[in-house]
């Protein structure tokens, strides 16, 4: 630790929806934890937000009125978290950066982290989503472009939580026209319902691994387990959001239960094969840890990438000469009140990534998935690819 007082400067970077919610868990922490520093900071994206009694700047409404009422209304965010519109003064010395953001805005946001973070700072990324290489196609995990991009031997580790995003729209000071539309908030975390997370760091330092942890943890209700297995935990966190598409595609089509289970199972067999075909180091039994099954599961059932989904299914069958890169478009405007769908772009990225390297007939479950969301493909073409491919383990490795 180098922070001027020697205790943890915790910045959190991102103020949405999951950003506000762990920020609940984190600020209370930090609160009491004799290595932290009691104030934690929050970078927050400006916006004006319109309220009963006018507009108001969202990084103020946080301050004043300890709540983000446009991402997690009716929630009380700890006094101890004090939000920043300048990035410069969030970060300024901080030790342990939390990234909760979606990922493609992270780029123009590192240099500054770098020049203005404590020179012994460290990451945890919560981000659901890969990185990949421009030009070999090959997929990154965030956490490592995090590392390349700050470094000096920056280390960045990957919380990741199963979460079930519904809509509450009690105690909100918004008016009516401003309301959240659609999946907004992470409630049952911020609620501080029972729930599972799965936090995979390797710092290299006991003590620095049992202090991140502290951070997250908070028994009984928000209940956090450490791995090593960096790589494994975050590709799952990516790749489910393109499994919830299928699920959304399956409700959409009235298809039940069993097709559900059917789809979540070979989902989870090609998001175990993804990661070893990719990554090494990668451990069996995280696929059974929160980050993997239960994820899968939560995602499947109550995600936004699902509920637009079963959207976009229901659209389709309506109109089955729509545009789908437009029609996208228009389900998140509608149902996601300034967010973003992850799914889609990890659909996206995967299936060009899995092109290049001639592997779409091992993967014909994403493989559909991402033809039915962006090819036209009819929505009932989603239960041929709910089916588990045969391919010998020596002709994935030539072609990657």
């Amino acid at each position: 630790m180098s922070s001027a007082s020697g205790r943890e400067k915790i910045c959190i970077i991102g103020s949405g929806n999951w950003g506000s919610a762990i920020a609940t868990v984190v600020g209370r922490n930090a609160g009491r934890l004799d290595f932290c520093q009691d104030e934690v900071n929050m970078w927050v994206f400006d916006e004006k937000i319109d309220t009963e009694e006018g507009e108001i700047m969202l990084s103020e409404l946080i301050n004043t009125r300890h709540e983000n009422a446009k991402y997690l209304p009716g929630i009380k965010i700890p006094k101890n978290v004090i939000a920043y519109p300048e990035l410069k003064r969030a970060c300024e010395g901080a030790t342990l950066l939390i990234f909760v953001l979606p990922h493609q805005f992270l780029p123009k946001l590192l240099p500054t982290l770098r020049e203005h973070a404590d020179s012994n700072c460290r990451g945890v990324s919560l981000i659901k989503g890969l990185d990949f290489d421009s030009t070999t196609r090959k997929p990154i995990l965030v956490s490592k472009s995090i590392e390349q991009s700050m470094g000096d031997g920056f280390r960045c580790g990957a919380l990741m939580v199963s979460l079930r995003l519904h809509v509450q729209h009690r105690h909100s000071r918004l008016s009516a026209a401003s309301s959240p539309q659609g999946a907004n908030v992470a409630n049952e975390v911020a609620e501080q319902h029972m729930c599972e997370s799965t936090l995979a760091c390797d710092f290299e330092d006991r003590e620095l691994n049992d202090r991140t942890l502290a951070i997250f943890n908070e028994p009984p209700n928000f209940r956090v387990s450490r791995i090593n297995d960096v790589a494994g935990a975050e590709v799952c966190g990516a790749i489910k959001n393109i499994v919830a598409l299928g699920a959304g595609f399956v409700d959409g089509l009235n298809l039940g239960g069993n097709t559900k289970a059917a789809l979540m199972r070979v989902g989870l067999l090609e998001m175990k094969q993804f990661c070893t075909t990719f990554f090494t180091g990668v451990e069996p039994s995280t696929f059974l840890e929160s980050c993997g099954l239960a994820d899968l599961i939560t995602t499947c059932y109550g995600g936004r990438n699902r509920r637009c989904a079963e959207l976009f299914a229901r659209k389709q069958k309506e109109s089955h000469t729509v545009d789908c890169g437009q029609l996208w478009m228009e389900i998140e405007r509608k149902m996601l009140n300034g967010q973003k769908l992850q799914g889609t772009l990890a659909a996206e990225e995967v299936y060009l990534s899995l092109k290049s390297r001639q592997l779409l007939d091992v993967f014909p479950l994403m493989t559909t998935i991402y033809e039915i969301a962006f090819q036209g493909s009819p929505i009932d073409e989603i239960t041929k690819g709910i089916r588990v491919a045969d391919i010998s383990s020596s002709s994935l490795i030539s072609k990657v």
